[in-house]
């Protein structure tokens, strides 16, 4: 009878733990997709603007083949979400052609002027910039200004880069001043803005004599037109709750 009894138990023990583990599985939801705001879904421009313009730079960045692309054969003009962010998560794709460089800037402001045929951009001197390059091609070989790398600060770590012509996917997290950047799957830069690590890494590079460099907390999330081909695909952000 005692050994019935326990085979009964561990039974009804058995039973319970499964179904709390249904239970745990029935809780987990989804991510609430109503959370994205869709700057890019192949087709539509109508989330983006131009550096400085109150409408899309038609033929400067035009669309193919679901992809928004930088056109080489015009004067550079660098693309703005016309929504402004503070903390965000941000993802995307892109690709390049053979040597070509674009960035992706954040918390940026219209306070300086694009000029014709310089491939920078206006606010590069004043904002962090996540690189995107053709790193086999392109004629600067640092891996501090590789792609991937927060540009001429912190190197990438655990890179994965797919062949050019092929779409990278890439992640972006500003959330409180810490920045995480992820490639194909990989968080490849982690850091704090106004960390001692960083202001260190600042005072020893070409920013800085800017005091002012990346001040601002919030602005538009900004696509480089450096004078190549780039494309980039599937561009949506969310915001983070503080």
């Amino acid at each position: 009878m005692k050994k019935l009894l326990s085979i009964v138990l561990i039974f009804g023990l058995v039973c319970s733990c499964d179904s709390n583990k249904k239970k745990s599985v029935l809780k987990a939801e989804p991510q609430d997709q109503s959370d994205w705001v869709v700057i890019f879904d192949g087709t539509s421009t109508s989330a983006l603007r131009g550096y400085g313009m109150d409408e899309f730079p038609q033929e400067i960045w035009y669309v193919e083949n679901g992809a928004l692309i930088a056109n080489p054969d015009t004067t550079n003009r660098d693309l703005i979400t016309k929504e402004r962010f503070k903390d965000f998560e941000l993802e995307y794709e892109w690709a390049v052609d053979t040597a070509a460089n674009s960035g992706v800037f954040f918390h940026m402001q219209e306070d300086l002027t694009m000029e014709s045929g310089n491939g920078n951009s206006p606010n590069w001197l004043d904002n962090y910039e996540l690189q995107i390059l053709d790193d086999e091609n392109f004629y600067d070989t640092l891996a501090v200004r590789s792609a991937g790398s927060l540009y001429d600060l912190i190197k990438p770590v655990n890179k994965e880069l797919k062949p050019i012509g092929n779409f990278n996917r890439a992640k972006l997290i500003h959330n409180n001043g810490h920045v995480e950047h992820w490639l194909n799957g990989k968080k490849i830069i982690d850091f704090t803005m106004d960390s001692p690590e960083m202001r260190e890494l600042l005072g020893q590079s070409k920013f800085k004599e800017n005091p002012e460099f990346h001040s601002d907390k919030e602005g538009h999330i900004m696509f480089q037109h450096h004078g190549q081909r780039v494309y980039f695909k599937n561009i949506r952000v969310r915001r983070l709750e503080p």
